[in-house]
């Protein structure tokens, strides 16, 4: 937790529910330890669909699609999602979802390992949500922006790691030091970036927009 308890349980107290299967969903994720976006995220998020109005939005990381298809309800009406997700178990789940909720038409998943599939994609990218391994980032990133069109955003989530990343690597555990230093490599990345302005916002578990010069 980056920011107190408190002080997210005061800001979420003002939301509004959301579109009942989304509630639903969210429950399922919660009691099946999937992990999801956080309601601060979820609200961020919303937002940033609102102003932007991205046409064309690629997800890396879908898990059962909870991101995507509530992105689905706020991005404009032509728009379309492409998402990539390479847990096995986790796929049909996915597809299930979209195909129950009448998304199909509006999401396209694309099974494989991120850096294999982002490595073949074309075509240009209003918005690019990253939401998947997070050591995985800085490896994406090349590809990432050959995708995002200029005055294109890219959002990525859990970058402060429940504030680990702001440590020591020596103060974190020896399993998640390799996680640490690429997530410090990928922010240092961002924010210096000569064709990105960023910012890093203490949102959820911290998150950086990026927007392409």
């Amino acid at each position: 937790m980056i920011v107190e308890q408190r002080y997210v349980d005061f800001m979420n107290s003002f939301e509004k529910e959301e579109i009942p299967y989304l509630e639903e969903l969210e429950k399922y994720a919660i009691d099946t330890e999937v992990p999801i976006i956080r309601k601060e995220m979820q609200s961020f998020l919303k937002t940033l669909l609102t102003m932007n109005k991205p046409r064309q939005i690629l997800e890396v990381g879908t898990a059962i699609g909870f991101s995507a298809l509530l992105m689905s309800e706020y991005m404009p009406a032509d728009a379309h999602i492409t998402t990539i997700e390479k847990y096995e178990k986790r796929i049909p789940i996915a597809r299930d979802n979209f195909e129950k909720y009448g998304k199909s038409d509006k999401i396209t998943l694309i099974e494989g390992d991120a850096t294999d599939v982002l490595a073949n994609l074309t075509g240009e990218y209003d918005l690019i949500f990253m939401d998947a391994a997070k050591g995985q980032y800085i490896h994406f990133l090349p590809d990432i922006m050959r995708l995002l069109r200029q005055g294109g955003v890219l959002l990525s989530d859990n970058v402060l790691q429940d504030g680990d990343v702001i440590e020591s690597r020596y103060a974190v555990t020896r399993r998640n030091r390799t996680i640490h230093a690429r997530m410090r490599d990928y922010l240092y990345e961002l924010k210096n970036h000569e064709q990105l302005q960023t910012s890093i916002l203490p949102v959820g578990d911290g998150i950086t927009l990026s927007v392409k010069k």
